[in-house]
């Protein structure tokens, strides 16, 4: 079946280079951030959620091997675990609130990287229709080295005024 979502672009904001490290302060901290035209046509939320989840972009392990076009991991999970049916809809408060306790755990974040988190994270929440978070998935979804991650946090923006979805991936490895 052919997948009607294209792959627009991508942003990548690297917390590694900012000195708000402190002691237990996890040195690989991210936020991978893909976008994905939506066609034309009428699609409801769980058809696009089922259309990402089939998309190339969807096979990423984000353990540093990228997109891995017959992959079979996304994140710490085998990807035939993760559907529709995992991703809770989530209000902007909610949404927000896990990401800004993800992203000053170790304390504030520097101006520069608040600014891009701003620009290319909470702008984008601000504007989505709606939100879909993965979540519950466990453990016994966990491909063969998928606790990797010390945390993992996923979100699906849809922003339909704008023609996109944006998958964003915030993540400790």
């Amino acid at each position: 079946m052919e997948n009607k979502l294209t792959h627009e672009g991508d942003a990548f904001i690297n917390f590694r280079d900012y000195s708000f490290r402190k002691p237990g302060a996890h040195a690989y901290r991210w936020v991978d951030i893909r976008h994905l035209r939506i066609p034309a046509e009428t699609m409801g939320d769980g058809e696009l959620l089922a259309g990402l989840i089939g998309h190339e972009q969807f096979r990423d392990d984000y353990a540093g091997g990228g997109v891995q076009p017959g992959g079979a991991r996304h994140g710490p999970y085998r990807r035939r675990m993760v559907t529709p049916d995992a991703y809770e809809a989530v209000d902007r408060a909610k949404a927000a609130r896990i990401l800004r306790e993800w992203a000053n755990q170790f304390g504030d974040v520097p101006a520069e990287l608040e600014a891009d988190l701003q620009r290319q994270v909470l702008n984008r929440l601000a504007t989505a229709d709606t939100i879909h978070y993965l979540s519950g998935l466990g453990s016994e979804a966990f491909h063969d080295w998928g606790g990797v991650h010390t945390a993992f946090h996923e979100f699906v923006f849809i922003e339909r005024s704008a023609g996109r979805v944006t998958l964003l991936v915030a993540a400790d490895d």
